[in-house]
């Protein structure tokens, strides 16, 4: 075999595990394999888990916060800063801060990505074709689906709408959406479903990012995703306006989302950054109602968004800092929350994101992160090292620890 994996903590409180990896798969998993191995890993009681899975990016846009520094923090002004340097961008320029910040993700154990990249009649599809190139590049390293975006919306841009089936034919993965961002809403998510039906594609949207509850539309959409036979089949980022919901109101809307198998990203970087910036005092947290969606039976997904621009001007590419700052914020501290945070960036969106073969089961792709960390529930809170990563069955990144010897 390829790789044997000895002693890895893989589900707390019970036994250690071996993991064997041949041919890019998970072969056996038991208390001891004695077999001939390319590699052995010693996991000395380490945590093993699958793969992260963030799903809710930016690559095309990602490292120019320097640029063009959005000063007041708020989403209109990262939108127009943004749009003012997109016509910008070359395809060298896009190339190089999309490498650059796949490096960080692969280095800190991503396996699988979703990006939403987008388009418009001022720049064209310049960085939609750089991030097309960039999946097949990476593709050893890390799975990457692509989202066509319209961040400028499909109606207020003339010419957008043409431009989203040309998306389509170039090869995006999913359909994506801004609905609050055009001139009509509801138009704009009725036109991202026909598109969708068109190319049997799922969909991801950008969905009610507000610091109020006034003009929602995901009720809509869950509307629309069971009447048009899209349940399972749609995400929606943010979300952070139905935080702003009395009990009796969201409820009803969790619920029917619910019934949609809608899966929701939580952005919470981005969304404390630029949230309730005319909140003069009691400032409101602005982020996804996380424990209220996941107690409702929605799959929930938390995601960094963008690294260090407009919307974000910090970031690291490590999704399990982005999961440590979401459990203070969202209140997931507690005994009976923490441990279900974790699944948030591995578990959940991979039923998002629809992956094939993902997990530590016998038969599955053997995407595989080993931490420096001896508890599951505290993996996240440890923020810990990542000693091995491992992408379809072989390693892409190993740490060396540093052990410091008292004179």
């Amino acid at each position: 075999m390829d790789i044997l994996i000895k002693k890895a903590r893989i589900a707390e409180g019970a036994e250690l595990r071996d993991i064997a990896i041949d041919n890019g798969k998970i072969v056996g998993i038991e208390a001891n394999i004695e077999a001939e191995a390319g590699r052995v890993i010693e996991a000395n009681g380490k945590v093993l888990i699958p793969g992260l899975v963030e799903s809710h990016l930016h690559l095309d846009k990602a490292l120019i916060a320097d640029r063009l520094p959005n000063k007041s923090g708020t989403l209109q002004e990262a939108i127009r800063v943004t749009g003012q340097l997109k016509p910008t961008f070359t395809k060298q320029d896009i190339r190089d801060r999309a490498s650059r910040t796949l490096d960080m993700l692969v280095k800190n154990g991503t396996t699988h990505l979703r990006t939403h990249s987008e388009f418009d009649p001022s720049q064209g599809f310049t960085g939609l074709e750089v991030i097309l190139e960039l999946r097949e590049e990476y593709k050893n390293l890390i799975d990457i689906q692509v989202v066509a975006f319209p961040q400028e919306g499909i109606f207020k841009a003339p010419g957008t709408d043409k431009m989203m089936y040309e998306a389509m034919e170039m090869g995006c993965d999913i359909v994506g959406g801004v609905p609050y961002n055009d001139i009509s809403a509801k138009e704009h998510i009725d036109f991202v479903f026909e598109l969708a039906k068109k190319y049997n594609k799922p969909i991801d949207l950008h969905q009610d990012f507000k610091d109020d509850a006034e003009g929602t539309t995901i009720d809509y959409v869950a509307e629309k995703t069971i009447a048009e036979g899209f349940v399972g089949r749609v995400s929606v980022g943010h979300l952070t306006s139905i935080a702003a919901m009395p009990r009796e109101q969201l409820l009803p809307i969790i619920e029917k989302m619910n019934e949609a198998q809608i899966s929701v990203m939580s952005l919470p970087c981005t969304d404390l950054h630029l949230g309730a910036r005319n909140d003069a005092y009691n400032v409101r947290r602005t982020v996804t109602p996380i424990r209220a969606l996941r107690d409702g039976g929605v799959n929930m997904c938390i995601a960094t968004n963008n690294i260090r621009n407009a919307f974000t001007p910090y970031g690291n590419g490590d999704l399990m800092l982005t999961a440590m700052i979401a459990i203070p914020v969202g209140h997931l501290g507690g005994a009976d929350d923490l441990h279900t945070v974790l699944p948030m960036i591995t578990t959940n969106p991979a039923k998002a994101l629809d992956l094939k073969g993902y997990g530590i089961a016998v038969g599955n792709n053997a995407d595989l992160v080993l931490l420096d960390s001896e508890s599951i529930t505290n993996a996240i809170i440890d923020v810990p090292t990542r000693l091995f990563v491992i992408k379809s069955g072989k390693v892409t990144v190993e740490t060396v620890r540093t052990v410091k010897v008292n004179a």
